[in-house]
């Protein structure tokens, strides 16, 4: 059950939201999408994550990172309504998961997911995640110029939210990220840098769909095989890096969500929420590293205030000229906050393998390790026509698989 709301819970809800507002529109951005449809079914996800693990699992649900060129791709190949089809059809990854979880019980994670494995693989998860910060720090358009003017308000907002983590009292200790953000934003205002364009062009109350329709971004799915099968194994990957965000954030919330509510049920809700999410014409969900690194950050490890943040992006959905001041945050001041972020995701990592106390000197671990970072940071790929598993997907899949086939010592 989740505790009564606090004076200052509201303001901590919407600083989730704001964590994760960059990453979640950036994707709709990136792949055609609509981003207002982003944001409804992210908040509408998140409402049926809590739903499924009975509210216990302070996570946040929104667009997959790793369903960009997919999407890109199936557009192109076999057009909106049927890349939403194969996007929606990509939950049944997660219920099989789910599933199998549910049957084996927690031992299955235990054998092919232990610390050794689980560790770097939440390290890669922040790490893959640092040349998107940075990239974000360069400019004010993500292009591969550096602005020395974004550069300043990135690392402007870095400090204050360092500055307000290392010295902030009352209200302040709890909203470090919020007091960076409003920071560089003001800095960024004095600079001329943010454009109130957004604003302008919007109205106060829109419906998402309306728009959608109109410019092609959503089309009623349709169930095409061809794209089913071309999307479906891409699934793999997120619901590997499901695992490791429910054990990041259960490493720094001292909990053990595998248990409670159990694996089973976070697959199942991340899995359902994916497929909700892509019928109705937004990118499929995922649970969200940066919110986790937020959570860690001020310490308050309350699924209610994923509700709160849940509930203001969908908001924020029909409320155009809400949604577009969000819109005017320049880049960079985004930038700044992930860099601490992402991170703090990484430093998660290192911090289960030596609370496990993951022997380092032995030479199976290191190579479990090692094979890990570097198939994950570098990017591998594997596959063959249009089955491809790359990246941290792959990176979990080969750390399971040695730490399967490698001799234990005596």
């Amino acid at each position: 059950m989740q505790s009564k709301l606090q004076g200052n819970d509201i303001i901590l809800g919407a600083q989730m939201l704001f964590v994760a507002f960059g990453a979640l529109v950036l994707v709709p951005l990136l792949t055609g999408l609509d981003p207002s449809i982003a944001l409804f079914t992210a908040g509408l996800g998140t409402l049926i994550f809590q739903l499924i693990t009975k509210g216990k699992v302070p996570v946040f649900l929104a667009s997959s990172f790793a369903f960009i060129a997919p999407i890109q791709i199936g557009i192109q190949q076999f057009g909106v309504a049927a890349t939403l089809g194969g996007l929606a059809s990509a939950s049944l990854v997660y219920i099989v998961l789910s599933v199998l979880v549910k049957i084996e019980g927690i031992k299955v994670i235990e054998k092919y997911l232990p610390p050794v494995v689980t560790g770097p693989v939440i390290m890669v998860i922040g790490l893959k995640l640092a040349p998107v910060a940075v990239g974000m720090t360069k400019n004010f358009d993500g292009g591969a110029e550096v602005d020395s003017m974004a550069v300043i308000i990135a690392l402007f907002s870095l400090a204050v939210t360092v500055f307000v983590v290392m010295k902030g009292k009352g209200i302040f200790s709890l909203i470090p990220i919020l007091c960076g953000i409003v920071s560089g934003y003001i800095l960024a205002l004095i600079l001329g840098k943010v454009s109130f364009q957004p604003v302008i062009d919007s109205e106060w109350f829109s419906i998402p769909w309306t728009a959608a329709l109109a410019n092609g971004s959503y089309q009623f799915p349709i169930f095409d095989i061809a794209a089913i099968l071309f999307i479906l194994p891409v699934a793999i990957a997120p619901a590997i890096e499901h695992v490791g965000d429910i054990l990041a954030i259960s490493e720094a919330s001292k909990e053990d969500y595998i248990k409670n509510p159990g694996l089973h049920r976070t697959l199942l809700g991340d899995g359902i929420a994916t497929g909700i999410a892509s019928f109705l014409g937004g990118p499929p969900n995922t649970t969200y590293s940066e919110v986790t690194g937020a959570v860690a950050l001020i310490k308050r490890f309350e699924p209610k205030l994923m509700t709160i943040a849940a509930f203001f992006a969908i908001a924020l959905a029909f409320l155009g000229k809400l949604g577009a001041v969000l819109k005017t945050i320049p880049l960079p001041v985004m930038g700044g906050i992930m860099v601490l972020l992402f991170g703090m995701i990484a430093a998660i990592g290192i911090g289960s393998l030596v609370n496990h106390k993951v022997n380092m000197s032995n030479s199976r671990n290191l190579v479990i390790v090692a094979v890990i970072l570097v198939f994950g940071i570098g990017d591998m790929a594997l596959g063959y026509g249009d089955f491809q598993l790359a990246g941290i997907g792959l990176a979990g899949i080969i750390g399971v698989l040695l730490n399967l086939l490698l001799p234990k010592s005596k």
